[in-house]
């Protein structure tokens, strides 16, 4: 039987499993976050209620995916519910799987947000949208060592950075240039689809939040809300 001592003890430590999902999932040890060497595991497949829920939606909204097995790669990096989107009416260059909720947001983003402020604003069609990605098995980027082992959400499938605009009439709006820029139609194309990401997705990073984010936008479905 445990003694009141080794129980006040312990309890920090039961604390953080429950905080953190056991520390697997959100948290690694002091080593650097990284796949399993020999290659990801695939899962059981498992449609949840949720799963279903999310790409009935992402059919009725007419947005052409392959739905994608659930993997385990190590190091805590586990993609569920992911989706490979082919075609949300607009290309987007570098995106891989994505957690279906997230693609479902980033579609509707894309769509409703920066589509018709391209139009509006700048005054021709959004042609392509670029991205520098969306899973990879790493920790958090630009917050010190300590929060380089938290596990980022990229981590999960669950986040997608973006850097770039691209329109009909050839011009190209990098979040880089154009946050700051000298143009305000184009600093006000840049603050009007961050306000509309940040009544979609959990949690947006830009520009302001960090160094790190100078030249993206980081678009995630995990915890928040948070808009920066």
């Amino acid at each position: 039987m445990m003694t009141p001592r080794i129980l006040a003890a312990l309890l920090p430590l039961l604390l953080a499993g429950c905080l953190f999902g056991g520390g697997a999932d959100r948290v690694s040890s002091n080593q650097p976050i990284r796949p399993r060497a020999s290659g990801p595991i695939t899962l059981p497949d498992r449609e949840t209620p949720e799963a279903r829920q999310c790409r009935a939606e992402l059919a009725r909204d007419h947005v052409r995916y392959t739905p994608l097995p659930d993997r385990d790669y190590g190091g805590g990096c586990l993609v569920t519910n992911a989706v490979q989107l082919l075609d949300i009416g607009v290309p987007v260059s570098g995106i891989n799987s994505m957690r279906c909720p997230l693609a479902e947001k980033f579609a509707a983003w894309v769509r409703h947000g920066v589509s018709p402020a391209a139009r509006e604003i700048l005054g021709s069609p959004l042609v392509k949208v670029e991205s520098m990605g969306t899973y990879a098995c790493r920790g958090i980027v630009g917050a010190g060592a300590s929060a380089s082992r938290r596990l980022s959400e990229h981590a999960l499938a669950n986040a997608v950075d973006i850097s770039a605009f691209v329109l009909a009439d050839g011009r190209r709006i990098t979040v880089l240039e154009g946050w700051d820029s000298s143009d305000p139609a184009v600093r006000q194309f840049m603050a009007i689809i961050h306000r509309s990401a940040c009544r979609r997705f959990r949690t947006v990073l830009g520009p302001e939040y960090n160094a790190a984010h100078h030249n993206h936008f980081h678009l995630d479905m995990g915890e928040g809300p948070f808009c920066r």
